[in-house]
């Protein structure tokens, strides 16, 4: 590259920079605190704490029931990202490669549980479930979650399967396979890239929903982390360093998730743009 395209890209750099800037500065004012005392949050939100200690995230998991909270949340997020993922490779496949009868119905149709807004149906869906005796249970958080992000992973997974290579799918019935072989064995490792990406997606919704599982579940060993962090605040909204632990111990899953599946993610998120 020219001395000149890099004179060019500066003030770029410079304009990313300032917004990295902004994005961090909470973020680092955040991870300081949940090493403070109150004494030393006073003094400013950026100082170096005197001592790195972890006994406020000690504090913050056993007095504000994170255990509980933290197993609640990883049982409803698995289930609902094996699910949901599991689901939508198969209605992708079918709507994305396979001759559907009344595709152009139905795929609009399972469109809807994407566009129509949760808040509008959370009232007659809290109905609905304790009609069937299924609040304060597993069901009532990972049922209404799954059906939501097939909702969306079937919009994603086909975009992939309408772009995937038709060749290897001729040549994969040539040779004898069948659709479900053709989809296992051949779309299946192609697809990784838009399967991660959706894993993240997935598991970044579910883990941070936080009106679904304030509505249907009111017992409090029923709570997952973002709900059991909300009445945590209530109770200790004065202790900052006990709040930022507590708001790490929610964070820190999503941010680990993504940190290993970053590349997968952005090339995900660049295929379709690619392809199409």
């Amino acid at each position: 590259m020219t001395r000149r395209a890099w004179m060019r890209l500066i003030p770029n750099y410079i304009i990313l920079s300032l917004f990295l800037l902004i994005i961090l500065l909470p973020v680092v004012g955040l991870i300081l605190s949940a090493f403070k005392t109150d004494t030393e949050v006073i003094k400013g939100p950026f100082a170096l704490p005197a001592h790195w200690k972890l006994d406020t995230f000690e504090k913050a998991w056993t007095t504000g029931r994170f255990n509980y909270f933290f197993q609640n949340s990883v049982l409803v997020t698995v289930v609902v990202v094996i699910v949901s993922v599991f689901l939508s490779t198969l209605t992708g496949y079918a709507f994305g490669m396979l001759p559907v009868p009344g595709r152009k119905v139905l795929f609009p149709l399972l469109l809807l549980g994407y566009m129509v807004p949760f808040e509008a149906v959370i009232i007659p869906l809290y109905h609905f479930m304790d009609k069937i005796s299924l609040t304060d249970t597993y069901c009532a958080l990972i049922l209404p979650q799954v059906g939501l992000s097939v909702s969306f992973g079937t919009l994603w997974m086909s975009s992939f399967y309408r772009n995937a290579p038709q060749e290897l799918v001729d040549a994969a019935a040539i040779d004898g396979c069948n659709r479900w072989q053709v989809l296992w064995r051949i779309l299946w490792p192609l697809s990784k890239p838009a399967v991660l990406t959706l894993v993240v997606l997935v598991f970044m919704w579910t883990w941070n929903e936080f009106l679904l599982a304030l509505v249907m579940v009111q017992k409090e060993t029923m709570r997952t982390l973002p709900v059991g962090l909300a009445f945590f605040q209530g109770r200790y909204s004065a202790n900052i360093p006990l709040m930022a632990a507590g708001s790490l111990i929610v964070a820190g899953p999503i941010l680990l998730v993504y940190i290993i599946f970053q590349r997968y993610f952005i090339r995900g998120m660049l295929g379709g743009s690619i392809k199409g």
